[in-house]
């Protein structure tokens, strides 16, 4: 099944959680977003969905988790992506926290200011669907609700004012989230998804999600060692090589550009970005 937030171009300010039925997306719920009916618990991984509501004709889909408690990263995650910036391959995942201030839709444009070095990170995204803390491969992959497409859009210059990379990883509506969340019986990460990333049409990235070094599952599982994950949280895998920061000479992103990131079976981000003057 492939989930959503979708919004009706009659009426923008209520979005709605939906269900994709053939080519026509249906209402779920009562009211409001995926995060909303997930938070309600009327949606969960392994459980019934909810009543199919009417249509929502013309809809367009936005972010389709605006409200996850947590949104945990991963970096470090593809083998060639290790080597191209010089680390050794680790022994646990490298993780850092976004809020969710910083999610914004499939179409959405991503804004900065001029003049900060912006950077494309294709990556897979997983959606939790029910409560885990301290769990097993086999819960965390009971848990899942699906997984979605993201772009980890980094702030290098900001990025390397520190050790952490807290700074450059969390501006404000610059992560790429979408369009759907696509249930784990449809697609298989661990049997390998075309993950890549074209800018102005080039393609800058492309791997396999195969060849993750810690998986989805690993990464649920690790995390909830320590925190526990909620149902509408979102987990964020890491990108593979072809980083514009390690390129010779470097290539960031310009105002205009069109930053199109794909995961097999999962759809594709189309984002412009937008260099303001502060």
């Amino acid at each position: 099944m492939r989930y959503a937030t979708v919004i009706d171009p009659t009426q923008p300010d209520r979005p709605r959680a939906a269900v994709l039925q053939g080519e026509t997306w249906h209402a779920l719920g009562e009211e409001g977003d995926l995060s909303a009916l997930l938070a309600s618990g009327v949606l969960a991984a392994g459980g019934a969905a909810p009543p199919v509501g009417a249509p929502v004709h013309g809809a367009v889909l936005v972010n389709p988790l605006p409200a996850p408690r947590k949104v945990v990263c991963c970096g470090l995650n593809y083998g060639d992506h290790i080597a191209e910036t010089g680390r050794e391959r680790p022994q646990f995942p490298t993780l850092f926290p976004k809020y969710a201030d910083t999610l914004v839709g499939p179409a959405a444009d991503v804004v900065l200011p001029a003049g900060v070095e912006a950077d494309w990170e294709a990556e897979l995204a997983v959606v939790v669907g029910a409560p885990l803390r301290g769990a097993s491969r086999e819960e965390a992959a009971a848990a899942v609700l699906g997984y979605t497409v993201a772009n980890d859009v980094s702030v290098r210059d900001w990025q390397r004012r520190t050790l952490e990379w807290f700074q450059g990883k969390a501006w404000d509506a610059t992560t790429p989230l979408g369009p759907a969340v696509v249930t784990p019986d449809e697609v298989d990460p661990a049997a390998g998804l075309a993950i890549s990333c074209r800018v102005n049409g080039v393609e800058v990235q492309r791997d396999s999600t195969a060849t993750l070094v810690f998986d989805a599952l690993d990464l649920l599982a690790y995390i909830s060692t320590f925190t526990v994950l909620r149902p509408g949280d979102v987990v964020l895998t890491g990108t593979p090589g072809g980083i514009g920061m390690t390129r010779d000479p470097a290539w960031y992103l310009a105002d205009g550009d069109v930053v199109e990131t794909k995961v097999e079976g999962l759809g594709v981000l189309r984002n412009t970005v937008r260099l303001t003057g502060s």
